[in-house]
C-alpha cells in the first residue's frame, strides 16, 4: 500500500511545505472523524504535467469513525474521481468553502451525505477532504452528539479558514487524548459547557467529585495537580487555547496518585473566538508498561552515544599519527580520513539524542562544513552560503547524505580556487514532498576539459558517486555553466525507501 507522501509525490507537484501541511491534517483527522461520526478522504487534484488524464482527483489518505459505522467498509485510497462523479471537490477548491450535497449519495446501496471541505495553505487550496456520514444507522439527537459536531464543524472550518492544523502546534497526536479518551468543551469564558462520561470520570479520579458543567477549567485543573509548577503549565495551556494559540500535549500527576495527559485546542472558526476543546486520558496504568519501553529507547540511544565515542577515538589516534607523518600526501590522507570519520560521528551523535530515530540535517551540517573548511587547504580563503532547507530525514539516509555533501563541499574547495585565491561555495536545497534536491555551486576555474564523473580517479567523488547509487539511491552530475565555475547537482528521492 501506498503512503500518504508516495501518493502525493506520484499525482502532484506540491511543495514540500504544502506536502508537510497535508501530513499535518491527517495526523489530526482521527480527532475529525471521531467528533463527526463520519468517514474522511483526502482528495488532491492530480497534476496535468504528471499524468495526461490530470483533473481528476485522487484519495491519498482515508480515516475511518470509532464512534460510528463506517461508510467505507472498503479501502478508497487510489481511486480516482471525475469532477462529474464527486462535483463538490472542484466547486469547494474554485469557491473556497465548505460544500454540502443537497440530496443524499447512495454508494454501494448504503446511504451517506457528503460534504466537502477546502484545505487551505498559505492563500491557496491544496487538497479537499471528503466529509461522509453513514445514514444508515439512524442517531438519535443527544447532549454529546450536539456537542460532538458542533465541535467537528468549527475544526472543519478552522480547515477551509487555513487556520488548522496550526504550524506551531508541537505535539505527538499519537500519543495525545482522543476523543473517547475524553472531551470537555469550554465556552469562550472558559467555563465548561459540555463534559463527555469519561472527561468527567478522569477528573473523578483526579479528585473532583461533582459535575463539570458550568465549572471554570483551568482554576479547578490547576488545584487538583500535585506539581505547582505543572499545575501552572497546564493551566496555562488552557488559557493559551481559550486566547487562539495552540497548544500541545500536556502531562501532570493528580494530587490522588492519578497520571493525566491534557490537550487544549482553540476553536476559531472564521476567526471568531468558540472557546475551546479539552481532551484528557487517564494514563496511570499506561505509565507503568511505558517505563521498561523508555529502558529500551534509552539502550538504543546509549549505543549510538558509545559508537560516537568510539569514532571520536579512531579520528584522534588518525590526527595524532598524521602528525607524526614527514610525507604531505600521507598527512593530506590522514586527515581527510578523520574528516570522514568525525562526519560519521556526528551523525551518531545526533541519533544519540533523538527519541525516533531522525535527524535535523540542517543543524547537522551547520557543524560539519565547518569543519570540511578546517582540513582544506590553510591558505585557501572560501566562504559558504546555504538557501533552503534540508530539514528533518531518518537516520538511515543521514550517514550517506552527510558524507556527500561533505565530500562534495571538499573537493569544491580543494580543487576549485588554486594558489589560495579566495572564493565562494554556495548550497542552495529545495525539498518536494518527492524530491531532495541539492546544487553546490562554487566561482572557481572549472571543470578540466575531457572531464567524466564515471572516469575521474579522485577518491571524494568515487565515494560520493558510490553512496549516491548505491545507499541514497539517486543522482549526482557536475557540469561547467556558461557563467564560469562548477556546479555539482545532486538529486534523491524522498518517497517509498526499499
Amino acid at each position: 500500500m501506498s503512503t500518504l507522501s508516495d501518493l502525493l509525490a506520484e499525482n502532484t507537484g506540491l511543495s514540500g511545505e504544502a506536502a508537510d501541511h497535508l501530513q499535518a491534517v491527517v495526523a489530526e483527522w482521527q480527532l475529525l472523524a471521531d467528533l463527526s461520526f463520519a468517514d474522511f478522504l483526502l482528495w488532491v487534484p492530480v497534476a496535468k504535467e504528471l499524468h495526461p488524464d490530470g483533473g481528476d482527483f485522487v484519495c491519498v489518505a482515508q480515516a475511518r469513525p470509532t464512534t460510528a459505522p463506517t461508510a467505507h467498509p472498503e479501502d478508497v485510497v487510489g481511486a480516482r474521481f471525475t469532477v462529474d462523479e464527486h462535483p463538490q471537490l472542484v466547486k469547494a477548491m474554485r469557491e473556497v468553502r465548505i460544500c454540502r450535497e443537497e440530496d443524499p449519495h447512495w454508494y454501494r446501496d448504503l446511504p451517506m451525505r457528503r460534504e466537502a471541505i477546502p484545505v487551505k495553505f498559505g492563500e491557496t487550496v491544496i487538497a479537499v477532504l471528503s466529509r461522509e456520514t453513514n445514514l444508515a444507522a439512524p442517531r438519535v439527537p443527544s447532549p454529546l452528539e450536539i456537542a460532538y459536531l458542533g465541535s467537528a464543524g468549527d475544526l472543519c472550518q478552522m480547515i477551509a479558514d487555513g487556520t488548522f492544523p496550526s504550524p506551531d502546534t508541537q505535539t505527538d497526536v499519537h500519543t495525545s487524548p482522543r476523543v473517547g479518551d475524553g472531551l470537555i468543551r469550554l465556552d469562550p469564558a472558559g467555563s465548561v459547557v459540555f463534559a463527555s462520561p469519561n472527561g468527567l470520570s478522569a477528573y473523578h479520579r483526579m479528585g473532583h467529585e461533582s459535575d463539570l458543567v458550568g465549572t471554570r477549567l483551568a482554576p479547578l485543573t490547576r488545584s487538583l495537580i500535585r506539581d505547582p509548577f505543572d499545575a501552572t503549565e497546564v493551566s496555562h495551556r488552557i488559557l493559551d487555547a481559550l486566547d487562539g494559540k495552540p497548544g500541545s500535549r500536556t502531562e501532570a500527576d493528580s494530587r490522588r496518585g492519578a497520571v493525566v495527559l491534557f490537550r487544549a485546542l482553540p476553536l476559531r472558526p472564521a476567526g471568531q473566538p468558540a472557546g475551546a476543546l479539552v481532551l484528557v486520558r487517564d494514563v496511570t496504568e499506561v505509565k507503568r508498561r511505558d517505563r521498561a519501553l523508555l529502558s529500551k529507547d534509552a539502550t538504543i540511544r546509549e549505543i549510538h552515544h558509545r559508537v560516537k565515542n568510539n569514532l571520536q577515538t579512531v579520528a584522534a589516534l588518525l590526527r595524532l599519527q598524521s602528525r607524526r607523518t614527514p610525507s604531505p600526501e600521507a598527512r593530506q590522507a590522514l586527515g581527510e580520513s578523520v574528516r570522514r570519520v568525525s562526519s560519521i560521528a556526528m551523525v551518531h551523535e545526533a541519533l544519540s539524542v533523538s527519541v525516533d530515530e531522525r535527524v535535523d540535517l540542517d543543524q547537522l551540517l551547520d557543524n560539519v562544513l565547518p569543519m570540511v573548511g578546517e582540513v582544506a587547504t590553510a591558505e585557501a580563503h572560501v566562504s559558504f552560503s546555504r538557501t533552503g532547507s534540508f530539514g528533518v530525514v531518518v537516520a538511515e539516509i543521514a550517514t550517506p547524505l552527510v558524507m556527500v555533501l561533505a565530500e562534495l563541499v571538499q573537493n569544491a574547495v580543494e580543487h576549485a580556487f588554486p594558489g589560495g585565491r579566495p572564493g565562494k561555495i554556495e548550497i542552495q536545497v529545495e525539498r518536494s514532498a518527492r524530491w531532495l534536491d541539492v546544487l553546490i555551486k562554487d566561482d572557481g576555474r572549472g571543470l578540466p576539459a575531457g572531464f567524466s564523473l564515471e572516469r575521474t580517479d579522485g577518491l571524494g567523488l568515487q565515494i560520493a558517486r558510490t553512496l549516491v547509487e548505491s545507499e541514497l539511491r539517486g543522482s549526482l552530475s557536475l557540469r561547467g555553466p556558461r557563467s564560469g565555475g562548477t556546479e555539482a547537482a545532486l538529486r534523491i528521492p524522498l518517497s517509498r525507501r526499499l
